[in-house]
């Protein structure tokens, strides 16, 4: 495909996402990536009107990273909707880890409020994967919170813990990086076991 077809798109994408990887989310200028994909600084513009257009794209990419792993583990067979979240949760944890700068990319509330190339379709399809999680993993009864609230506790708390431990705070304060006993008791704390 040429650069008129959107090679140059895929390009710039590509270098952002290499960069993010290496160096971080603050290393995202626009510069920066246009340098590394081997285009002028104003070639960007061609396919993204702002900035904030290629970070999002860029953050897409790590949500449907993010997504195909989470369909990877969660179509590892039949198991309890219960021991599918701790391994939900368990794989954000570890994402929020090892893709430290692409995760503060993908949460940046300046991306998220606009639709930026799909960028809430992708997150949002992985919320729904949540709630459908939680749905398949406790009661309702009568004057529960729907799922959707229940599903939005839990990931808040999820991206807390994560959060926490990218700063060092957990650590700190509860004296170990072990987040284990945390993810359990979010999890059993939203589904009432």
């Amino acid at each position: 495909m040429d650069e008129r077809g959107g090679g140059l798109r895929a390009r710039l994408v590509e270098a952002g996402v290499e960069l993010v990887t290496r160096e971080g989310a603050d290393a995202l200028s626009l510069r920066e990536i246009a340098r590394r994909a081997g285009v002028s600084h104003g070639a960007p513009r061609r396919h993204f009107p702002t900035h904030r257009a290629l970070l999002a794209a860029i953050a897409r990419e790590g949500y449907l990273d993010l997504g195909r792993q989470v369909a990877g583990l969660l179509g590892e067979g039949d198991r309890d909707p219960y021991d599918q979240l701790l391994a939900l949760g368990r794989l954000y944890l570890d994402f929020a880890r090892t893709h430290r700068g692409m995760f503060e990319l993908m949460f940046r509330h300046d991306l998220l409020r606009g639709n930026h190339v799909g960028l809430r379709e992708a997150s949002g399809q992985l919320f729904e994967v949540l709630v459908d999680l939680v749905v398949h993993a406790r009661p309702e009864p009568p004057g529960a919170p729907s799922p959707a609230v229940v599903a939005g506790a839990l990931w808040a708390n999820l991206h807390g813990i994560a959060q926490l431990r990218l700063w060092g705070s957990l650590q700190m304060v509860v004296g170990t990086d072990d987040a284990e006993p945390l993810l359990r008791r979010a999890v059993e704390a939203h589904l009432w076991r």
